[in-house]
């Protein structure tokens, strides 16, 4: 076996790190080293598994040694080698790791790039999870002034959440991006996200709800005053006229057309049900608006 073979460099790796009678102390620092030729050995074999293992204990030599940035560095790759193996839980488990030990030396950059990372790989396999991933990694920019860096974030889980079809939550992270974008003064768009949000209630058939939402965003001018609000305005008015041919000349028109592409695609497809059924089913309800402070 060659000196330089991974497997070898491994079992040396151990070897300083294993205490004896002639051995007192770890002598982490050549340990580190071994771990991490050894990873990247592997990694270039394609020997996924032994190289998550070796990225695994390159880390914990990096902590060992009082450097946390390398160490998170580490459990990226080793994230990144079960995304190969498609071991998912595993996955999560590293990002989520690698984004703790970023927050640890004050990177929250870096941090919620980790989190994002780990979502993006788990979307399709575990989608609840990969959301709960994107909006850490929403809080974590929040947390420290980093609204505008969030409002990408929002979009990618919305985006999860209308896979899923579960368009409530899709619409409150519309909202949440919203919120987030008010704070960088992104007022294009903020308006976009409530506009989208608007849709989103009405693909799914709660007319209802979609008015509450457009009358809570309306109390922000930024909104008010905007060619996502006219639009909004339009558009409820053809729901409440039960103008099919109106509402799908509306999802057609060019401030729709400028909406994401996840909103767009549920745009197209209005309306969706029974057009009078939703307008009926709230004819009796009292309208509550939602409060400015409250669109989450």
């Amino acid at each position: 076996m060659a000196p330089s073979d991974p497997h070898n460099l491994i079992t040396q790796a151990e070897n300083l790190t294993t205490l004896s009678l002639t051995r007192w102390s770890a002598d982490w620092r050549s340990a580190t080293l071994l771990y991490e030729q050894a990873a990247n050995g592997f990694r270039l074999a394609k020997d996924y598994d032994s190289a998550k293992a070796a990225f695994e204990k390159a880390s914990k030599g990096q902590e060992m040694l009082s450097s946390p940035l390398e160490a998170a560095k580490h459990m990226e790759s080793a994230g990144a080698m079960s995304k190969e193996l498609s071991k998912w839980r595993e996955v999560k488990d590293f990002y989520k790791r690698a984004s703790e030990l970023y927050i640890e030396c004050g990177r929250s950059q870096p941090a919620s790039d980790a989190l994002a990372k780990g979502a993006r790989a788990l979307e399709a396999a575990m989608p609840e999870e990969a959301i709960q991933l994107y909006a850490d990694a929403c809080t974590i920019l929040e947390d420290d002034g980093g609204d505008q860096m969030a409002i990408d974030l929002y979009r990618a889980a919305t985006s999860v959440y209308i896979k899923i079809g579960k368009y409530t939550d899709a619409a409150s992270f519309l909202l949440k991006l919203g919120l987030a974008a008010d704070k960088c003064n992104a007022a294009y768009s903020q308006c976009k996200a409530y506009l989208g949000a608007i849709i989103v209630y009405l693909y799914a058939h709660d007319f209802k709800q979609a008015e509450k939402c457009y009358n809570g965003c309306s109390q922000i001018d930024a909104f008010l005053r905007s060619d996502e609000n006219h639009c909004a305005s339009k558009l409820l008015a053809a729901y409440t006229d039960g103008d099919i041919e109106e509402i799908k000349k509306i999802a057609q028109s060019s401030t729709i057309s400028n909406l994401d592409h996840m909103v767009i695609r549920l745009a197209r497809k209005l309306p969706t049900g029974d057009v009078n059924a939703s307008k009926a089913n709230t004819a009796n309800e009292d309208e509550k608006p939602l409060d400015e402070n409250d669109l989450t």
